[in-house]
């Protein structure tokens, strides 16, 4: 078989990445894939072409490394690790091949043949990488993926690495890990999470594996489309306007989970009605406030200010104004703060607080900063918003 074009590869112990290879290709023929290519032990990274029981036609370009729980002085006894190394350690940066017609998917992953499991790092972050990296991960991680068959969770950077000479510096990752019934789902998965920040990495795992199990059982979608789990939540990924949306449905629901256990809050739902606010909530039982939810846009200023891009998606033709929000819309708005922290956490502002939209009068302008204007708590805005009722 010809390799894709630009893979760099390197040599190999055979006997030492058989185990991989093994694990690999058993596990995809146990999810009922016909093997098309199965790689050479010798030279990595390993090259996998597959049918799927649906005709699907995919492959693999995995980074595939021995996960061991191998004692090391100065390190935690609970600690488990592998190593990102392929030949000598020649301090260079080494590019992890990505598909640019996204018909190969990569992994970066450490694999325990013996305990059965597999755990998966983000290829893009590490990409470029030196080798040799040490991932390490935890005694508890490894029980949770045995248990649990799917399990995601945070890395924090140990110090300077590698990812200060590239573009894409998080100080944590989120790492995936899955038995050999989850290897399919891994591919799926990784497929779904090219170039997702590490928060939106993590919340597509939690979601991912254990969504897709309980919807192919209960959910009447998957009937009504007539679509499995996962081609859905494909289909979510690979249609930007749609997955955009989906974004803003999860941080209206994040918003509503949170008002919901502030206290104080005696009310809180979800509203459903094209372009109206999202929620609706009452303080101490007091008459009921609207609110707007927000997401800011990834990158800040360059003072570090999360920005918000304030407006409608469409307009009237008759009116190009009614893009724009007025302040008697909705009672307070809140601003999502996960693409820029990675965390679900909200800001709040009433409208009347922010800048008049210059050329439409009664109109907010669509260029909005978080500053130091926005509250943090949720009940100090629906004070403000309840002082100026009539």
């Amino acid at each position: 078989m010809t390799l894709p074009l630009g893979i760099r590869t390197y040599g190999v112990q055979a006997a030492a990445r058989q185990p991989l290879v093994t694990f690999m290709v058993d596990s995809l023929k146990a999810a009922g894939c016909r093997i098309i290519h199965e790689p050479d032990p010798s030279s990595a990274p390993f090259v996998i072409t597959f049918e799927t029981q649906a005709g699907e036609r995919m492959g693999v370009v995995a980074y595939a490394f021995l996960a061991t729980r191998t004692p090391t002085k100065n390190r935690p006894d609970d600690e488990r690790s592998f190593q990102i190394k392929y030949g000598p350690d020649d301090k260079s940066l080494h590019e992890l091949w990505q598909d640019p017609l996204g018909i190969y998917t990569t992994l970066l992953i450490g694999i325990d043949p013996e305990e059965g499991f597999f755990v998966a790092a983000d290829p893009e972050v590490h990409n470029p990488t030196r080798f040799f990296i040490r991932l390490e991960f935890k005694d508890r991680h490894a029980e949770a993926i045995k248990k649990e068959g799917w399990h995601a969770w945070e890395r924090q950077s140990r110090g300077p690495r590698h990812l200060l000479l590239t573009e894409r510096l998080f100080e944590h990752e989120t790492l995936v890990g899955g038995t050999s019934e989850a290897f399919l789902d891994l591919i799926r998965f990784e497929r779904m999470a090219v170039g997702l920040s590490p928060g939106d990495r993590h919340l597509l795992a939690d979601k991912y594996a254990p969504a897709a199990a309980a919807v192919a059982a209960t959910h009447p979608l998957v009937s009504e489309f007539e679509l499995e789990p996962d081609q859905i939540l494909e289909l979510i990924a690979g249609a930007r306007r749609l997955k955009m949306a989906v974004r803003g449905w999860v941080a209206e629901e994040k918003l509503r989970e949170t008002l919901a256990n502030t206290p104080g809050v005696t009310h809180c739902e979800r509203l459903d009605e094209e372009g109206g606010p999202d929620l609706r909530v009452r303080w101490h039982d007091g008459p009921p406030l609207t609110v707007e939810c927000k997401n800011v846009l990834r990158k800040p200023t360059a003072a570090g200010l999360p920005r918000i891009d304030f407006q409608r998606t469409r307009a009237s033709k008759q009116d190009p104004c009614s893009r724009y929000y007025a302040a008697d819309d909705f009672d307070v708005v809140a601003g999502c703060l996960h693409a820029v922290t990675e965390s679900w956490e909200f800001r709040y502002i009433l409208p009347a607080s922010l800048n008049p939209r210059v050329g439409c009068p009664g109109k907010l302008d669509n260029k909005v900063l978080i500053d130091g204007m926005w509250l943090t708590d949720a009940g100090s805005a629906f004070e403000q918003a309840y002082a100026g009722l009539p």
